[in-house]
């Protein structure tokens, strides 16, 4: 029986003749992919690349993870349930199982589990939908350099200019207000509360407030504590629902499953999405606060709201997380990460730099969109995936597989230091 690896070559201008001009990643990463492995991949030239960008976030355990490939392989071949909208299976029960047993039960956190459908923007639509039914109303409150997703609810969200405009049409009934540090003087809270509680200042009182607690696509903006922290505050006095989208910081990105556990909060509703399916199969979860789950039966439905391979994966992928070996790996590698960003921004000045992230989503602010968009183009050439974050594109972001070992960053931070030094030399 052939294979995808038995047929002829495909080429650049395949892409260039037939696909879309809005396709992006194909022109960053300008080369035909044919395989992954764990932190690797290799184009059909046979050249091998460390993968410091895994699918955006999608990828937090890797490409093509063993077990988790013998596991979907074995259920296709069984003839088990594929396609089934939100009716029970085998694979979506064992699913809801373990997620409580292993996430929800030991943070004490009471959720109901709801199918969206399959990507992040999914689940952002639906948090705001249910936020608008449990409160009446129809504001809500997201925060500068946010991101959210592409559809129109989400769009409405999120903060970028370009992103926003394709829209086509005006996005209403959302209210930016500015995250934690956007501000140089004057804390944002005392802002954003300024705005509450004076009927006169032209903010309707929100449903909800959205955000991430590190800004992926914004900039790697990372929320302190103590602002999260104080943002939950005002939600509760004020009685709006406060929605976490943890789609890329989440699922042990930040060294924690849910990206918001250290800061002590407990938001009223979750979303995940990105690496929740483990082997980067679509899925979304939106985690709902027991007393807010006032669903109507299909009131909100998708014929892609149950990817049962995808339960198959997402339910293997959670026994990383049955113990907390995992997250002290991931806690291990990050001090790597950050003290390498430290090193970055103190050797060479000329970047400007500025350190971003947590956990193992971190980045540098260079001064210019420019120097960033080289460095990332530089390290592609030698053999690295990783890409641009930021309103101008400004910071290179690092964004590796939380699997990959300790050869695999030191030999990623090798080829990013000589793509700098390459760009700097210019």
């Amino acid at each position: 029986m052939s294979t995808i690896m038995d047929k002829p070559e495909i080429t650049m201008d395949v892409f260039e003749k037939h696909e879309s001009k809005v396709r992006s990643y194909s022109r960053s990463f300008p080369t035909v992919f044919k395989k992954a492995k764990g932190y690797k991949l290799w184009d059909v030239n046979n050249r091998e690349y460390i993968d410091f960008f895994a699918g955006a976030g999608a990828l937090n355990y890797g490409h093509n993870h063993d077990k988790m490939k013998e596991l979907l392989i074995k259920y296709i071949e069984e003839d088990a349930i594929t396609h089934s909208l939100d009716m029970a299976t085998m694979a979506r029960g064992e699913f809801l199982k373990k997620f409580n047993q292993v996430i929800l039960k030991p943070r004490n956190l009471d959720y109901k589990v709801m199918f969206p459908g399959p990507t992040g923007t999914n689940t952002v639509e639906s948090a705001l939908k249910i936020a608008r039914k449990v409160t009446g109303r129809n504001t809500v409150i997201s925060f500068t350099n946010g991101f959210h997703g592409m559809t129109i609810g989400s769009l409405s969200v999120t903060g970028n200019a370009s992103k926003r405009g394709g829209a086509g049409i005006p996005l209403n009934n959302s209210v930016f207000m500015p995250f934690d540090d956007y501000v140089d003087s004057g804390s944002s809270l005392d802002y954003i509360e300024a705005f509450l509680v004076n009927s006169s200042s032209g903010v309707d009182l929100p449903a909800a407030m959205i955000l991430e607690t590190v800004q992926g696509e914004g900039g790697i903006n990372a929320a302190s504590y103590e602002w999260l922290q104080g943002i939950e505050k005002l939600c509760k006095r004020f009685g709006i629902l406060l929605i976490i989208d943890d789609v890329q910081a989440g699922c042990g990105r930040t060294g924690t499953f849910f990206s918001f556990e250290p800061a002590g909060i407990t938001p009223d509703i979750v979303c995940l999405s990105k690496s929740i399916g483990g082997y980067g199969l679509p899925m979304a979860l939106t985690l709902i606060k027991s007393k807010y789950d006032i669903w109507e039966p299909g009131e909100h439905n998708g014929t892609f709201r149950g990817n049962n391979m995808a339960f198959v994966t997402a339910t293997e992928a959670l026994k990383y997380w049955e113990t907390n070996n995992f997250s002290q790996e991931i806690a291990k590698k990050s001090e790597m990460m950050s003290a390498f960003v430290d090193f970055l921004v103190h050797e060479y000045p000329q970047l400007h730099g500025e350190k971003r992230g947590r956990g193992l989503m971190q980045g540098v602010a260079c001064k210019n969109g420019e120097m960033s968009e080289q460095i990332c183009e530089n390290a592609f050439k030698r053999g690295l995936l990783m890409e641009t974050s930021g309103p101008e594109g400004e910071v290179f972001k690092f964004l590796p597989p939380l699997i990959i070992d300790e050869e695999g960053l030191e030999k990623g931070f090798q080829i990013v230091e000589d793509s700098i030094k390459a760009v700097l030399d210019k």
